[in-house]
């Protein structure tokens, strides 16, 4: 087993982190495919990719058990089959992490911090954000901001948002674990969002939950489980 963390952040939501250390016969063992996971299974080339693939149902079916069930709406965004849950994906560099909620709409991301992000800022940074000047923090630091907009790009259903245009990181203080809070404004959405941070060896990790009453939403829209489910 290596599901290294398994918490619950209220009665309605849980976060599981899983690290990759099984080869790709021990994971299918401890997976039962449906269907629509043979399918998507197969279309994979890459080891590492089928590595994450089965990775998260290892951990959702250590969660929720083996019946647990992912389908995927019109824009590839993650549910429980039978409608029990809201679920959020994220797998980097052999770590993986879901979140599960019954009654929150949660995004959740995690990067491993290896590559030169300061060359990549311009793609999601914008004018009204603030990055620090430490040259110690900021590599962290944009990290942070990127999980942040991943995070937030997931919870509201990724339809039309742009991560550098519409998405604002307010300026926060850069600890080990802490809080954010971030802004969606589109032509659909305006909504703020509360986050938490943490770091875990070199990997970021982001997350945001709300509860399904507050809408971020302009138009109110009913939750129902994605077609064929």
């Amino acid at each position: 087993m290596a599901c290294i963390t398994e918490h619950y952040l209220n009665e309605n939501t849980l976060l599981g982190v899983w690290k990759i250390e099984e080869d790709l016969k021990t994971l299918l063992e401890m997976v039962q495919f449906g269907p629509e996971d043979k399918k998507k299974f197969k279309t994979f080339r890459s080891t590492s990719r089928k590595l994450e693939f089965l990775s998260v149902r290892a951990l959702l079916a250590e969660l929720k058990g083996p019946e647990s069930k992912i389908v995927y709406n019109k824009n590839n965004k993650p549910f429980i089959k039978d409608g029990s849950h809201f679920i959020s994906i994220t797998h980097s560099n052999k770590l993986t992490a879901i979140m599960l909620s019954t009654r929150e709409r949660i995004g959740i991301d995690l990067e491993y911090m290896s590559s030169n992000i300061s060359a990549l800022s311009f793609k999601f940074i914008n004018r009204k954000e603030k990055i620090t000047k430490d040259r110690n923090n900021k590599r962290y630091h944009l990290y942070l901001h990127w999980c942040a907009k991943e995070a937030l790009y997931k919870i509201c259903d990724k339809e039309g948002i742009s991560i550098r245009r519409d998405i604002t990181i307010f300026p926060f203080k850069l600890e080990e674990s802490g809080d954010i809070k971030g802004k969606v404004h589109s032509e659909r959405i305006n909504e703020i969002f509360d986050l938490h941070y943490t770091r875990y060896d070199n990997y970021a990790l982001v997350w945001t939950k709300k509860d399904y009453d507050d809408k971020c939403f302009k138009k109110k829209k009913k939750y129902s489980p994605p077609a064929g489910s």
